[in-house]
């Protein structure tokens, strides 16, 4: 999977914006002290992410970035395909022609990988990593809970 530093950022970068966000617009240079992201990345980022309509701006002294929709309604997955992240595990970019113009072995292993990644970071929303962040702020542990993304697995036994 190439999940790279541009998904990474954008993800934390609206973390960090939903974290600080009250009554007055949060700056990118805020954000960028916080999390040492670069001040000219944040402004690509989130140029890209007004686009989506993920957040707005606000011009102006005072001004900065808000979200532009509530916390449960923007997923993981909505931040990383807004900052043209790709999330792909395969080695032919999904084109299918990974071994002598044809399909690898283990072709659909990857795409299947890819499909259970982007549907989990589509559950995942920004409110569940604000309220994670926020009870481990105050001392409370919380844990995901994966199973439900994942399939029950056989268990084998060796005999000794």
């Amino acid at each position: 999977m190439r999940l790279t530093t541009k998904g990474r950022f954008a993800v934390t970068a609206m973390l960090d914006l939903s974290m600080q966000e009250g009554n007055r617009p949060v700056t990118l240079a805020g954000i960028s002290l916080r999390q040492r992201i670069s001040l000219s990345y944040l402004e690509q980022l989130f140029g890209k992410l007004r686009r989506h309509k993920l957040v707005d701006s606000v011009r102006g002294p005072g001004g900065g970035y808000t979200l532009a929709r509530e916390l449960a309604a923007v997923s993981i997955a909505d931040i990383i395909t807004a900052v043209d992240e790709t999330l792909d595990a395969t080695q032919c970019g999904g084109k299918e022609n990974c071994h002598e113009d044809q399909k690898c072995i283990t072709h659909d292993l990857w795409a299947d990988l890819n499909r259970h990644i982007l549907d989990y970071l589509g559950v995942v929303t920004l409110k569940q990593l604000v309220d994670g962040q926020r009870a481990r702020q105050n001392g409370v542990a919380q844990v995901h809970d994966m199973r439900e993304f994942s399939r029950p697995r056989e268990r084998t036994t060796v005999a000794a």
